[in-house]
């Protein structure tokens, strides 16, 4: 594997059991540290059916703009996160800088893995 295509790999997030004021949060916090398929003023909005909505977006992490600050949040939110392992390992180091992050599950494949996390306020 040529070691270019490794850094330019897309992570994709899928955010849920959250309201959408959270995913708001988390994609915002994403977008000012990462390149991603959304515009900036995109926000989450419910479905007709708010309780199984979940939200995704795909980032570009390797060009990073800028760190994190710790963030709140009113409730934790499920972070479901794939792509390349360098890609995300990277993602969720921005992700740390923002949030208390909880690893719950992960599974690896030869090229990618999938993580699922918690996220909760930061509190640095």
């Amino acid at each position: 594997m040529n070691s270019t295509q490794e850094y330019t790999t897309p992570v994709v997030v899928t955010l849920s059991e959250c309201a959408k004021e959270d995913a708001h949060v988390v994609f915002r916090v994403l977008k000012q540290t990462f390149a991603s398929d959304r515009d900036a003023d995109d926000a989450p909005q419910y479905s007709a059916h708010p309780d199984t909505t979940v939200w995704t977006a795909t980032f570009d992490v390797s060009p990073e703009h800028a760190h994190a600050e710790p963030v709140p949040l009113s409730a934790s939110v499920r972070a479901d996160v794939q792509g390349g392992y360098w890609a995300v390992d990277r993602l969720q180091e921005a992700l740390s800088a923002a949030f208390d992050v909880r690893e719950e599950g992960m599974a690896a494949g030869d090229q990618e893995k999938d993580i699922q996390l918690r996220l909760a306020s930061g509190s640095r």
